[in-house]
């Protein structure tokens, strides 16, 4: 899709890329928070909790231009026009991810349209999911003696009709991450399995990360698709698959039900 300017009107805005985190509030970044509490729109993910969404100006525009399996409210084209069409006319304009925009966010897509268009723009990092899940969860990525690389990949793609290398993530000593990765988990184990990872590796599923509402669920490799068919798995949630897992319950300190006791943002920038 050609994105589409205003002839001979100057751009009056500027569009800040903003990584909102796992999910928490508390795990925004300064920056983050100053940007959010001067913006005159939002465009927002599905993924912002309404916490986050709560630090933004009253009178500000909301835009919900989330995507979830099956339940796009805007296609990626439409948001990148959205987001020109802003920056033209509005002055401040934040584009607010879950997350960070750049890791899984199709932030780069985004800020490509920018520049075609001409528009300033600045990146403001967010903690990913992959960060933000495995501290809550009690499970480091990397660990000397269990895990010595980790990576990051999406399982949103269709894999039956693209099959991945699966051998590139058999490696017993690296942690695997995977994102958006539930609708797939029987692909997934099976395809690391015949890769010749062990059906025994430890993994977690979990969900809704750093929220009141955060569950974990663990168990074996071979059990993935088991444990994604969960009924009480609630999206957004992310699989870590490695050896680092069975670290989860020595490790493990975060309390949702504590978690919950409302707090009050009284943040002076």
């Amino acid at each position: 899709m050609e994105i589409v300017t205003l002839p001979g009107q100057r751009a009056g805005g500027k569009v800040w890329l903003v990584g909102a985190g796992p999910g928490d509030v508390e795990l925004l970044t300064l920056k983050a928070y100053r940007i959010l509490k001067s913006a005159d729109v939002v465009l927002y993910d599905a993924l912002v909790s309404e916490e986050i969404m709560s630090l933004v100006p009253f009178d500000a525009e909301k835009i919900a231009v989330g995507k979830r399996a099956g339940k796009h409210s805007a296609n990626q084209d439409e948001i990148n026009q959205l987001l020109v069409t802003k920056g033209f006319t509005r002055k401040n304009v934040v584009r607010l991810k879950g997350g960070d925009p750049f890791i899984f966010g199709r932030g780069g897509e985004e800020l490509q349209s920018l520049v075609e268009a001409g528009l300033e723009f600045e990146v403001v990092p967010g903690i990913t999911a992959a960060s933000g899940t495995s501290s809550y969860a009690g499970i480091p990525l990397t660990h000397r003696d269990y895990a010595q690389g980790v990576t990051f990949i999406t399982g949103h793609c269709q894999l039956g009709s693209r099959p991945m290398n699966w051998t590139n993530y058999a490696n017993p000593n690296n942690t695997l991450v995977i994102y958006m990765g539930i609708l797939n988990a029987g692909v997934i184990s099976q395809g690391l399995i015949d890769a010749g990872r062990s059906a025994q590796t430890p993994v977690a599923i979990v969900s809704k990360a750093t929220t009141s509402e955060q569950r974990r669920f663990i168990g074996k490799l071979g059990e993935l698709e088991q444990l994604a068919a969960d009924p009480e798995l609630k999206m957004p949630a992310l699989m870590i698959i490695g050896e680092v897992v069975q670290l989860a319950d020595t490790l493990n300190w975060f309390t949702p039900q504590a978690h919950s006791e409302s707090r009050a943002i009284s943040y002076e920038l």
